[in-house]
């Protein structure tokens, strides 16, 4: 039987994503055993250990450059089993979601998908996630002799690293050419510089009500500007060009938890909530006093949102 949690850590630019710290802090908080960290790849794991991480268990190979399924499930399999872990935690990134179910498969693992809670009974580690768009929450109870979870971020505070250093253990999964089935061509680097919609602790997000692209940009991205917070969008703006898929909030886009989820003339159809219904604080901006998204809204203003959102972001910037 394994002991301990072993937090996947994944890296951007050579460094943990903030997810990895997330993670590793509440590894410790859950008290279930020693907490390690996994990495695939390069890059530099001398923060790991302040965060929490005992031990870093690290695969670096040529065949996980770049992100590959094959591979990286080989390379997960190795860590998990060179870690003896019994929980196994990792963001609910693009990554995961692809790699963690072919995983589970290979190992015989339970797999609790997208919880935004955890909590430790006897030693084991329960899951807590939302369902149906969020109108209920389930626990999910792992029997098999390693769990894993995905989880989604910001779901857990991240506080100021308080930890020691952490031994680097070097982990060989036997990857070969045969392990890689992508071939990257080439990189382009998004023009957006701002953090991703997964990872924002604040989302200003717009619906088609905007009307243009030009006036999605006017409106929304100076009041996001102004509290730091990142752009999102309905399905609806995104499918009339008002925004780039890779804005989209919702059931077909991505599924976000910030601390401030800001909707401008999104009415709250069950698909648009299903992704964005955990956040923390939801401020509606709507003229239609019925539409759906009050009923979940924490603060609503019915008005128009080409008076409004100029009014906010003026003010925003007085106190930024």
């Amino acid at each position: 039987m394994g002991n301990g949690i072993l937090v996947y850590c994944e890296f951007e630019n050579g460094s943990p994503r903030k997810t990895a710290y997330e993670l590793l802090q509440k590894a410790v908080a859950l008290g279930a055993g020693p907490v390690s960290a996994l990495v695939i790849g390069g890059g530099d794991t001398s923060t790991l250990g302040a965060n929490g991480a005992t031990r870093v268990f690290q695969v670096d190979a040529p065949q996980v450059a770049s992100y590959s399924t094959g591979a990286y499930v080989k390379a997960l399999a190795a860590g998990i089993a060179a870690s003896g872990a019994a929980t196994v935690l990792a963001a609910a990134s693009s990554p995961a979601r692809d790699a963690f179910p072919r995983l589970s498969a290979r190992i015989g693992a339970g797999f609790g998908v997208e919880v935004t809670d955890l909590r430790n009974e006897g030693g084991k580690i329960v899951g807590r996630r939302p369902v149906y768009a969020g109108k209920a929450l389930v626990d999910v109870n792992i029997l098999s002799a390693v769990g894993l979870f995905t989880v989604r971020p910001n779901s857990f505070p991240v506080a100021a690293a308080s930890g020691g250093s952490a031994a680097v253990v070097a982990v060989d999964a036997g990857l070969t050419d045969a392990d890689v089935d992508v071939k990257v061509i080439d990189r382009v680097a998004p023009a957006n510089k701002a953090i991703d919609l997964t990872e924002a602790d604040r989302i200003v997000s717009g619906g088609r009500s905007l009307k243009t692209k030009e006036q999605f940009d006017e409106v929304l991205r100076p009041l996001a500007a102004a509290i730091g917070a990142t752009v999102g969008a309905s399905r609806a703006a995104v499918d009339a060009g008002l925004a780039g898929h890779g804005e989209q909030v919702g059931q077909t886009g991505k599924v976000v938890n910030p601390s401030l989820y800001i909707a401008f003339g999104i009415s709250g159809a069950i698909q648009h909530l299903a992704g964005m219904r955990t956040s923390r604080v939801i401020v509606a901006v709507n003229k239609d006093a019925d539409a759906p998204i009050f009923q979940y809204a924490t603060y609503g203003i019915v008005g128009d949102l080409f008076e409004i959102a100029p009014l906010l972001t003026a003010e925003l910037r007085k106190h930024s």
